[in-house]
């Protein structure tokens, strides 16, 4: 393609090279630069990459060009051919619950008989064919790249994550979305956009962003829902578990096992728990039927799906202990977890261990431990991707959070192999234990170096000591 095609309709400016360059590849990290690519140089939120245009150069780039994000993403779209506009994009932000939502869309939608596209935090899908993700919302290079890819394999449908820094980034400018939908906003991302003011005004920009032959589909039970849909030209559908709305749902009966939901007057079952979880079927649901899904196919396809990898997933070991495995990694999603646990099993001990990632938002660290007082009979804080920071700063964070009664409920073990061992083997006949926070990884961020940590692995250990 032409230079020229590639930064049409936007204020990139070429640096190097001429519009009649012709370029089969663009790229905003100097190091993937070579002949026949462009480099674009973009300020970022930590780097410029204006200040790597030498080594673009000697990597034998063949354009150099200039652009803002914005800018960069309409490239992007351009130079890939739109691929969003010839399938149905489908969109999710909030707090909580995006992976979960997405995933089994994409799961529903195949079972369905439909080829679709996935990009999400734990991993991205053309069809079947998975890669790794690194950001809950790829660069935009990545997006359209793997759009393009999902347009080359017939697919229909694509389900993606859209985060506020993405937003805010605008790695999603470009992009034609069909169905936008928004789960709820709760305290997260606070040391990125400093407020929550500005947290809520990320996330609106997305429905404000959506045509007017798009649906935006939105939780009326959060008090931010109909705040996101202001200013958007989209169709308004609205969900709810507790009020009048477009598409209702109400639990019926809940164990481990599932629960038994009333879904817009029909019965169903699902695999999944917890009342979070009852919001996800019913964004799932809601979904389907905004994209022409019909009724009882949806409902028979939602009771045929298995949760998202390390959402509230339940191991079983001697002596009837569960530990259960989620990915909650703020206040509010660390109570729904708790709470559902309570809820299943009410005379039984629920022991809850926890950190907070480094190098993250610090003012969430002590209303972690407030959540973890108000609903666990015992606490254990470790670490959590310590990154650059010291894991014992990072757990006298935490250690503020606690009132009397939190901290004679809690131990503090900076080693989390050793924290889980000792959850495990000290916990009562029959107890619930949440390891909160890691959920689907398998790696722990020490430094800047990702080590082999799989909770599975360490519990299975665990239990098997138990058993000799």
């Amino acid at each position: 393609m032409k230079l020229q095609d590639i930064i049409k309709g936007t204020d990139a400016k070429i640096l190097y090279g001429t519009p009649e360059t012709q370029i089969d590849a663009i790229v905003s990290d100097s190091r993937k630069a070579a002949a026949g690519a462009a480099f674009f140089a973009v300020k970022g939120h930590d780097r410029d990459g204006h200040d790597y245009i030498d080594s673009a150069r000697a990597a034998g780039a063949s354009a150099i060009v200039s652009a803002s994000r914005r800018d960069l993403a309409l490239c992007a779209a351009n130079f890939y051919g739109h691929p969003s506009e010839k399938l149905s994009l489908v969109g999710i932000t909030g707090t909580n619950g995006k992976t979960t939502t997405v995933t089994l869309l994409y799961n529903l939608f195949m079972g369905l008989g439909y080829n679709c596209g996935l990009l999400s935090t734990i991993a991205n899908y053309v069809g079947r064919k998975r890669s790794e993700t690194e950001n809950t919302t790829a660069d935009p290079i990545t997006i359209n790249r793997l759009l393009k890819e999902m347009n080359d394999q017939g697919c229909e449908y694509c389900f993606m994550e859209v985060s506020s820094i993405g937003v805010e980034q605008d790695r999603v400018a470009g992009l034609h979305f069909k169905l936008g939908i928004f789960s709820n906003l709760t305290h997260d991302h606070l040391d990125y956009h400093g407020t929550f003011a500005e947290y809520l005004r990320c996330k609106k920009l997305f429905f404000d962003s959506l045509p007017s032959d798009a649906f935006a589909l939105i939780n009326i039970d959060d008090r931010n829902g109909m705040v996101m849909v202001q200013n958007t030209a989209a169709k308004v559908v609205t969900y709810s578990c507790r009020n009048m709305a477009d598409h209702t749902c109400r639990i019926l009966e809940e164990s481990f096992e599932g629960m038994l939901l009333k879904i817009d007057g029909t019965e169903t079952w699902t695999r999944l728990i917890g009342q979070h979880n009852a919001y996800n079927i019913l964004a799932i649901y809601s979904a389907a039927r905004c994209l022409g899904a019909g009724k009882d196919e949806t409902l028979v396809a939602l009771s045929k799906l298995e949760s998202a990898p390390g959402r509230l997933e339940n191991l079983r070991g001697p002596r009837g202990l569960s530990v259960v495995i989620d990915y909650a990694h703020t206040p509010d999603a660390m109570e729904n977890v708790l709470k559902t646990l309570r809820e299943i099993a009410p005379e039984k001990q629920l022991v809850c261990l926890f950190g907070c990632g480094g190098d993250r938002d610090r003012t969430k660290r002590p209303e972690m431990a407030k959540v973890a007082e108000a609903f666990a009979d015992r606490i254990i804080v470790t670490s959590d991707n310590s990154r650059t920071e010291r894991t014992e700063d990072i757990l006298e964070d935490i250690r503020k959070g606690f009132g009397g009664e939190g901290l004679r409920k809690a131990i503090f073990i900076a080693d989390r192999r050793e924290a889980i061992r000792t959850a495990i083997i000290t916990a009562n006949d029959g107890a619930t234990i949440l390891l909160a926070g890691k959920g689907h990884e398998t790696y722990q961020i020490i430094g800047t170096e990702h080590r082999h940590f799989d909770e599975r692995e360490v519990v299975a250990e665990v239990f098997k000591t138990m058993l000799n």
